[in-house]
């Protein structure tokens, strides 16, 4: 296995100090089919359900990613990162983070007893810095947003390895998992449609390649707040709006890294982008909590612009599934 450059196709090993190559492209994962990654450190990750929900007659199946280790899918890329990291005897990692990612990869961190540090944005929520602390990591909190925790982590690496979900492919490999759990529980189907909550594009990014690797895809339709969705503007070749902030705060992310991949995503599944206002996210989180499931707002927002994009309704053979990104108790 090696990392490679997706521009020059220049190779790196694993344990490569360089996130991005020498000529500014992003790296991809070369892995061979005989190729395994490490594993052996765990938290307890389990096969989530996925959970037949209601809203207003449209049927959806909600992929219950808050009951992962940490409370977020993140929890899967962690996983796969982390062990391999370990397995080629890193010792100390960074990262910058909204909050889940940061919480993830602090829990496998500290089970794997390598040292962590997540540098994150001044107006995270107390109880995201609460989890983080408790695994033991340092927290360092940067001004100005979450583009700016991003470049002072860079800034600031010394010999530690940069364990970014937004720039690592193991991070990606391991959120493949998740796809191949959908298609093992609808019976070997694939979703037609897959609401994912975009801001960095991990979710969707690591769905797109498990689904790819199975040979069918959904349709995926990218889903970003009304204040800030550069994903939406780019998709439908819209002028630049302002980036204001917005209950969804993990997906208030003003300029992805990976918005080249993530409009080929959206493209090749003959998918969409669609924007959802805050007061129907709030709707969406009530509703959810009303009916005895308790999530962050970002997840909200994904059963926000699912119940938008089919208001006029949708067949009723059409499997729609909503990954729940992350668990309420973080907010």
């Amino acid at each position: 296995m090696y990392f490679y450059c997706e521009a020059c196709k220049k190779e790196y090993p694993l344990n490569s100090h360089f996130y991005r190559c020498e000529c500014g492209g992003m790296l991809s994962l070369h892995k061979d089919p005989d190729d395994v990654l490490a594993s052996g450190i765990t938290l307890g990750e389990v096969e989530t359900p996925l959970l037949p929900f209601q809203v207003d007659q449209l049927d959806f199946l909600l992929k219950l990613e808050n009951l992962q280790p940490t409370g977020s899918f993140k929890d899967r890329g962690a996983y796969t990162l982390i062990n391999e990291l370990h397995h080629l005897g890193i010792k100390e990692v960074a990262l910058d983070s909204s909050g889940n990612a940061g919480a993830s990869m602090a829990a496998y961190a500290a089970a794997a007893g390598m040292k962590c540090t997540v540098y994150v944005p001044d107006d995270i929520s107390q109880e995201k810095v609460a989890q983080i602390e408790a695994y033991g990591a340092k927290i360092v909190k940067v001004a100005n947003g979450r583009m700016k925790a991003c470049a002072a982590v860079k800034q600031n690496l010394g010999k530690a390895y940069y364990a970014s979900h937004v720039y690592n492919p193991l991070f990606f490999e391991g959120i493949k998992s998740m796809a191949y759990e959908m298609y093992h529980q609808l019976h070997e189907h694939v979703p037609d449609y897959i609401f994912v909550p975009v801001g960095n594009g991990t979710l969707l990014l690591g769905l797109f390649l498990g689904f790819w690797e199975i040979g069918r895809l959904p349709q995926f339709v990218a889903v970003q707040s009304d204040k800030c969705a550069p994903v939406y503007e780019a998709f439908h070749d819209l002028p630049k709006g302002p980036r204001r902030s917005t209950i969804a705060e993990a997906i208030r992310i003003s300029e992805p890294k990976r918005m080249d991949d993530i409009l080929r995503v959206l493209k090749l599944s003959h998918g969409d982008a669609i924007t959802v206002a805050d007061k129907d996210i709030l709707k969406a989180h009530k509703y959810l909590g009303h009916h005895g499931v308790y999530v962050e707002m970002t997840s909200a927002a994904a059963l926000a612009g699912a119940a938008q994009y089919f208001k006029d309704g949708k067949p009723d053979n059409y499997k729609v599934v909503i990954p729940l990104t992350g668990n309420g108790l973080k907010r």
